[in-house]
């Protein structure tokens, strides 16, 4: 019996933030590709990091989305992008 292992896909999202007076960017709502939109909660780290399950890296802020911890990335394109699992 063959098992297919799960991927990931690098999804491109808007994400409105906002910066601080310091400089930092800070994002506080993903909007999905269907519009549906999400309020970011909480974000418990930030730092640089690339994504091996679907390719690219850049700046990994570890959000609380609903509850959820999520993973969304700044690259330096300028554009914001999630992981979507492809099962």
């Amino acid at each position: 019996m063959e098992t297919k292992s799960a991927e990931n896909k690098k999804v491109y999202v808007d994400v409105l933030a906002s910066f601080s007076k310091d400089g930092r960017l800070k994002p506080v709502e993903l909007i999905w590709e269907n519009g549906q939109r999400y309020k970011i909660d909480r974000i418990n780290d930030i730092r640089r990091a690339a994504t091996k399950k679907a390719g690219g890296c850049g700046i990994q802020y570890t959000c609380m989305i609903n509850g959820i911890e999520s993973h969304l990335y700044y690259e330096e394109n300028y554009k914001w992008f999630v992981e979507r699992r492809m099962d």
